[in-house]
């Protein structure tokens, strides 16, 4: 498709930055480039009519990690390091819920539940063991003294079946993350941020004071600096950085009367999570079952992890006697890697990337943005 005169005089000229995402991440990195000037021309250019990754297709957990993970990170990376990324996510939730507002965004510190089933034994005691030491560690991190607690209680309560153990975390909550990305774009329109839809970008050129980006539809766009949120897309553009694709497929029943579950939940290590929404049953996961399929950037929805799903609701989740239904499905694409942190580095001398979020991009969204654009503002 051919620019007119008045598109590319406008639209596509003089401009300082472009950020390639409208994710959580790219609109944080917009909002603080702002901040730092009134005058930059900031363009954000995003591959579909809607973020396409995972901040508008996740499950919306305001989570830090559950027991089992964070002994899991203890044993990849040591204790100093758990502790540094617990604290990196606990305080990007705090600054999310600051600068959305926690009505703006549906928080509610409902807990974060997570349950044991008979294959988990081994894994629960491992994690009851150790409560009390990492409660005390993350005394300082949270500032309170019982973060995890052994509440078995709870699973009746909460309406759960063939579940043998729960450790509940009093501090995790959960989002609507459609409202969070509403407000996000509600504060960048606000302040003058250009938005280009639909531009699917193919590669980049640096020149001597530019770098120009080649999109699909054969436009060139030209900036001073370019700053790549793509997350889970990011090797179609860089395949060289450790950023590994992983699809998260979900499903949503209708409407449960008299649903008793309330919380964000996770099982065998996070692979499984579910929550209520409102008065439905969200639940998403099983990728561990199927990890060869489930490497993919490609949107889409499988027959095997589908029926997992299915299952496990009626098995574990779905009241007895009730006859809800499964009202949407849907997937969505995670930037992973064979480290938990972010990729935030200067690639080259006009372009910059803050990505591969690890599956935590409601919790440090927020920070890898302004850390990203803080990087290249640095260099501007």
């Amino acid at each position: 498709m051919e620019l007119s005169f008045w598109e590319k005089d406008t639209f596509l000229s003089n401009i300082d930055v472009i950020i390639v995402g409208s994710g959580i991440v790219g609109l944080n990195a917009a909002l603080y480039l702002r901040e730092q000037s009134p005058l930059l021309k900031i363009v954000v250019v995003e591959r579909g009519p809607l973020p396409s990754g995972a901040s508008t297709k996740n499950a919306g957990f305001a989570c830090f990690g559950s027991m089992s993970e964070l002994l899991d990170d203890v044993a990849l990376n040591g204790e100093d390091a758990m502790l540094a990324l617990v604290e990196k996510r606990w305080k990007g939730l705090l600054q999310l819920r600051e600068k959305l507002g926690d009505s703006h965004i549906d928080f509610q510190q409902l807990g974060g539940h997570e349950v044991f089933g008979n294959d988990d034994a081994a894994s629960y005691s491992n994690c009851a063991e150790q409560l009390d030491k990492y409660n005390l560690a993350l005394k300082d991190v949270i500032g309170d003294p019982e973060v995890f607690r052994l509440s078995d209680n709870l699973i009746k309560k909460q309406g759960l079946r063939e579940f043998n153990h729960l450790i509940l975390n009093r501090f995790e909550g959960q989002i609507h993350t459609g409202k969070m990305m509403e407000r996000l774009f509600q504060l960048a329109q606000s302040q003058n941020i250009t938005f280009l839809n639909g531009i699917k970008i193919s590669s980049f050129e640096e020149a001597a004071n530019t770098v120009q980006i080649h999109t699909d539809n054969g436009w060139v766009l030209k900036a001073r600096k370019a700053l790549v949120c793509t997350n889970g897309f990011t090797g179609q553009l860089f395949p060289e950085l450790d950023v590994i694709p992983a699809r998260n497929q979900v499903l949503i029943s209708t409407p449960i009367q008299g649903l008793k579950m309330k919380g964000s939940f996770h099982y065998n290590k996070g692979y499984v999570y579910f929550r209520n929404v409102y008065d439905r049953i969200l639940l998403g996961g099983g990728r561990n079952l199927f990890l060869r399929e489930e490497t993919t950037d490609a949107f889409g929805l499988t027959d095997d992890i589908q029926a997992f799903l299915e299952d496990f609701l009626k098995t574990h989740l779905m009241p007895e006697n009730s006859n809800c239904a499964i009202d949407m499905r849907w997937s969505g694409i995670l930037g992973i890697g064979d480290k938990k942190s972010p990729i935030i580095t200067r690639y080259s001398d006009h372009i910059y990337t803050a990505v591969r979020l690890g599956g935590m991009g409601v919790a440090i969204g927020i920070l890898v943005g302004r850390e990203g654009a803080e990087l290249l503002y640095e260099n501007m």
